[in-house]
């Protein structure tokens, strides 16, 4: 008996199997064409962040001055809001008290300040142009010249720069060799100023936001007919408004924020800004203090990480020839040689890096870079 089968019942199987064989033709063309044995994570990132850093190379300079005037109108804010609500509250309630309050908070806004300045207005220090370079590990492929040991060229200033850790938006300069202390210790010196601002302002914001917004106990419930009011100790009647206790009403009807709504509105501004900042600023001076902690900058750190993935490869261990150990690395980094102690870092002090940046000492080396300065090349590493 002969079984008849109808190809029509046949054809969504037909027509799913002809879909899956063009899809998979397809997926295998596509993969074939855009293959790179090299792709990793760390080159899929970069692709990701290109458009990031083509922003950064053609508006970081022209925003530059921008981000300065941030920095100094956000910190002048807050120094103001201290002086006119923090000042008049510990002074109150204890003079004795905010005489070292005084003392402590000025000499930490005198080293923010002076960090800051000599951040922005110290050049990096540049590879002085001609015979003056004697030992060059390669040539910049943009400058057209020769690159000293721990150079890199910067795609913002359109320059090498010597020993470059990376380009500071809010610094409007570069960071490397001349400035680098400068940069990292204005973090730091910031990060202590606002845990200072936050030992000193919990109080206040307590006392000045939770207890006045929330308990109210400085007012007495009086039950009244007629429009609802309420009565302060002093025995002014005040309306109660859609903005809450402490607001009047204006000559059109209109409530009004008197002294303590604004000084509340005041001090939750600086405490979300002094909150904010901590917690970026902080990790970014932590994660600098690690890399200083290992004798590195920003770019080597990656190129550092490179190398002793390739060598592992070889059962070979990487080891960086500017590391001479924790202690060693900070001495080095603050310029705390030749006679200089903590008093150069506890106060401001201009005492130049040690080395000039063209050569630099490493770990096989005789000396650990406490050679004395090449005063004439350090001067060309500033001017040219």
């Amino acid at each position: 008996m002969v079984r008849v089968q109808w190809k029509i019942f046949s054809f969504p199987h037909r027509l799913r199997k002809w879909f899956s064989t063009y899809y998979s033709k397809i997926v295998l063309t596509i993969r074939s064409l855009t293959y790179n044995h090299f792709m990793n994570s760390s080159y899929a990132s970069d692709v990701i962040m290109e458009p990031m850093i083509w922003f950064v190379d053609n508006f970081t300079k022209f925003l530059g001055p921008f981000f300065i005037v941030c920095v100094i109108t956000l910190t002048a804010s807050v120094v103001g809001i201290c002086y006119w609500i923090g000042l008049p509250y510990w002074w109150e309630k204890s003079p004795t008290a905010t005489i070292p309050i005084l003392i402590i908070g000025h000499w930490l806004l005198v080293n923010i300040c002076f960090t800051y300045y000599m951040g922005v207005v110290t050049p990096p220090g540049y590879p002085p142009e001609g015979s003056l370079i004697t030992e060059a590990v390669s040539i910049c492929k943009k400058c057209i010249a020769p690159k000293p040991p721990r150079t890199h060229h910067c795609s913002v200033c359109n320059r090498c720069v010597l020993k470059m850790d990376h380009h500071c938006p809010w610094l409007n300069n570069c960071v490397g060799h001349l400035n680098h202390r400068y940069f990292y210790t204005y973090m730091a010196w910031m990060c202590i100023g606002i845990i200072f601002i936050i030992i000193f302002g919990l109080e206040i914001l307590y006392a000045e936001v939770f207890v006045h917004s929330f308990q109210g106990e400085d007012y007495e419930e009086v039950e009244l007919e007629g429009h609802p009011v309420r009565v302060n100790t002093s025995g002014a009647i005040i309306p109660v408004t859609e903005e809450g206790w402490g607001a009047t009403v204006g000559s059109k009807g209109e409530p009004e924020m008197d002294d303590a709504a604004w000084r509340r509105r005041f001090i939750l501004y600086v405490a979300l800004l002094c909150t904010g900042t901590i917690l970026a600023l902080g990790a970014l001076t932590i994660w600098h203090g690690k890399l200083i902690n290992r004798g590195e900058t920003s770019i080597e750190a990656n190129i550092n990480k490179k190398e002793r993935e390739r060598l592992a490869k070889f059962k070979r261990t990487y080891v960086n020839p500017y590391d001479f150990g924790k202690r060693r690395n900070w001495m080095l980094f603050l310029g705390l040689v030749n006679g200089r102690n903590w008093r150069h870092i506890l106060f401001p002090s201009r005492h130049p890096p040690v080395g000039n940046g063209l050569h630099w000492k490493t770990v096989d080396s005789d000396s650990d870079g406490e050679d004395d300065y090449d005063c004439k090349t350090l001067q060309s590493c500033v001017s040219s």
